[in-house]
């Protein structure tokens, strides 16, 4: 029996569940995996957050020590939460291989006795940076956009189908990317920044690539229709929407200089 058989076969392709999530207009004609897999790679060309001006900015150089503390303390509610996503879409799936393969990503971002996890890495940026870690743990002073936004991508995986809970984590694809220019970028451009604190994203070049293979083969085999593919595209449309949300966010707060009551701060 095929995975998805083990994922509730007529969930995934009901029309109900299967609703748009992002409004928008009809995809291109899908016929097979390669088409799918073309407009998926489209997708991240040209809506993935690495085109937000915000990272323009912060991997140029632009932004002061405040501004990308900033940052960092709002982008720490989204690390936190990734294993929460994961231990949502893990409950999703009713075959034992897929829930073995899905749980290494929980360890990735939480670690283990005998490994370190992402978020104690991230830690190491926020402390690098001078942020009270009482202050980052407590998820105090982020901006709302980037609560709301990050808590619906965990509802979406809750609430969503299978097959698109597990397309959502198709970013990874174009992760790579983004991480060596942000290590190149802010290790030559701000004197604050050292190699120790950019652990996070050195380990998420390997990790990144591993997943995303292993997500891409599986949509590729088990989308069997244009409204599967289609859901699929969808949900990696919806995934980037979360992320570009919470780049707009602090944008408008740090940069514009709207920064709402109750949220950080910044001394310079």
């Amino acid at each position: 029996m095929s995975d998805v058989g083990m994922m509730e076969r007529p969930e995934i392709s009901s029309p109900a569940t299967l609703r748009s999530v992002t409004g928008e207009p009809d995809h291109p004609d899908m016929p097979n995996a390669d088409a799918l897999e073309a407009r998926l790679r489209e997708i991240g060309a040209t809506r993935y957050h690495n085109l937000h001006p915000f990272h323009s900015m912060l991997h140029g150089g632009e932004l002061n020590k405040g501004q990308v503390q900033a940052w960092a303390l709002n982008r720490y509610y989204y690390q936190t939460c990734i294993p929460l996503k994961d231990a949502a879409v893990m409950s999703r799936l009713r075959d034992l291989s897929m829930r073995r393969e899905w749980r290494h990503r929980i360890e990735d971002h939480d670690g283990n006795s005998d490994l370190e996890g992402g978020i104690t890495r991230w830690y190491k940026l926020t402390d690098g940076l001078g942020i009270d870690r009482d202050l980052v743990t407590s998820t105090r002073g982020i901006l709302p956009a980037t609560r709301f936004s990050v808590d619906a991508y965990v509802h979406f995986v809750r609430d969503r189908t299978p097959l698109e809970a597990v397309a959502s984590s198709l970013t990874e694809m174009f992760a790579p990317g983004i991480h060596r220019e942000r290590i190149a970028g802010m290790l030559e451009n701000y004197s604050f920044i050292t190699d120790d604190v950019m652990a996070y994203f050195r380990k998420r070049l390997n990790q990144a690539p591993r997943d995303a293979d292993w997500t891409l083969e599986f949509v590729r085999r088990e989308t069997k229709t244009q409204e599967e593919r289609e859901a699929v595209c969808d949900a990696l449309l919806f995934k980037c929407e979360v992320l570009w949300t919470q780049l707009d966010a602090l944008y408008h707060a740090y940069i514009d200089g709207h920064i709402p009551p109750g949220a950080f701060t910044p001394e310079d």
